[in-house]
């Protein structure tokens, strides 16, 4: 049996670029015996309950990913999925941003409350942007590939819920390299297809496993765990459905597809950096592992430009008309923002929130 699965992740458009690296990585893997296979549609754009989830949570032992995506965003993506393990570390390094040298990155210790029932093995993931040749790529692999282990599984193991934090025992039953949780041994389903008979099959290396599944693209909020402290503020502050709790209180993405498309406020407004939107043009925003520090001169605010946490009650404000609701601005959603703030001159929120505070609304 394979001691490492490698899912690689197709890129939302048909872009040749990207498929021929896609595949130059995949043709490579063929040779190696101790690698397993899985090509998928886009990490972020699978359906909870569809194909290719139900793949990935049946996958044991070790995992390396390769997806579009930063490597913080594809992995928090598969945890709220319940494909859980620990960080696996990685020798590629990206290719040095030249945008960013001069730069000031600030380094914060993580101080979230984590995800639960995180297995031993790990999930390496790693961003297809980072080199335009499948060599680096395939050379990881094959390093990871020496050093993985594979998981026993017995009946009765604890399949996780789609929310990553809490488990249910679920009767699982091996079938192909995969565990497929709350289910009889499957019948060959055409969404799974093996790769035609090539050099894997004279030399004991698995055929690729194909997944095809019918999937738009989506959006919507992925929660890292170890930035998140539990503050609630994005549950306060969205006011479209999208957060929730579990039974120990904690928050979750409930109601993902309530999301508005292409509104990431409540990302702006999470005092830890912890809310990703993954498809984001704005690294930070996208997942991108560095916190950028505050600026010594805020330039934007010379030229009146909104700060992140008015450009956040703007963007709300839009998608509430644009849904037929009215605008609310700063007076919903805000207070425990306030409530911390250091005791310093009141700006003009402050005010405002004075005001209506002597309102008694």
């Amino acid at each position: 049996m394979p001691k490492l699965t490698v899912v690689v992740s197709q890129g939302q458009s048909a872009d040749p670029a990207k498929r021929a690296l896609e595949e130059a990585i995949v043709a490579a893997l063929l040779f190696e015996r101790d690698v397993e296979a899985v090509v998928i549609p886009h990490l972020y754009d699978l359906k909870p309950d569809g194909t290719g989830i139900l793949c990935l949570q049946g996958i044991r032992g070790d995992v390396v990913v390769l997806s579009w995506l930063y490597p913080r965003a594809a992995h928090w993506i598969l945890d709220r999925n319940g494909i859980k393990g620990r960080f696996g570390q990685t020798l590629i390094e990206p290719p040095p941003d030249d945008d960013d040298e001069d730069e000031e990155k600030e380094e914060k210790p993580d101080v979230g409350i984590g995800a639960r029932d995180v297995p031993g093995r790990a999930i390496t993931c790693l961003d297809l942007r980072w080199h335009k040749a499948a060599d680096p790529y395939v050379q990881e692999i094959t390093r990871l590939a020496s050093e993985a282990s594979v998981q026993t599984v017995s009946i009765g193991l604890a399949a996780p819920s789609v929310n990553g934090h809490t488990s249910q025992q679920q009767p699982v039953i091996p079938h192909s390299g995969f565990v497929i949780p709350n289910s009889e041994p499957p019948t060959p389903h055409a969404a799974l297809q093996d790769s035609p008979p090539s050099a894997a099959a004279s030399n004991g290396a698995p055929p690729v496993q194909r997944i095809e599944e019918d999937s738009a693209r989506r959006w919507y909020p992925v929660i890292d765990f170890t930035r998140c402290t539990n503050c609630m503020e994005c549950l306060d502050f969205c006011l479209f459905g999208v957060y929730g709790v579990d039974r120990f209180e904690t928050i979750l993405v409930q109601q993902p597809d309530n999301c508005r498309k292409g509104c990431p406020a409540c990302s702006r407004v999470c005092p830890e950096n912890a809310i990703i939107f993954p498809q984001h043009k704005t690294p930070g925003i996208a997942g991108a592992p560095e916190r950028s520090a505050a600026l010594k001169i805020d330039l934007s605010k010379l030229f009146g430009a909104p700060d992140a946490l008015q450009l956040a009650v703007q963007e709300r404000d839009v998608e509430l008309v644009a849904v037929g609701r009215g605008a609310v601005g700063a007076t919903v959603g805000m207070p425990k923002r306030q409530a911390g703030k250091d005791h310093g001159p009141k700006d003009e929120l402050d005010h405002l929130l004075d005001k209506l505070d002597e309102m008694h609304l």
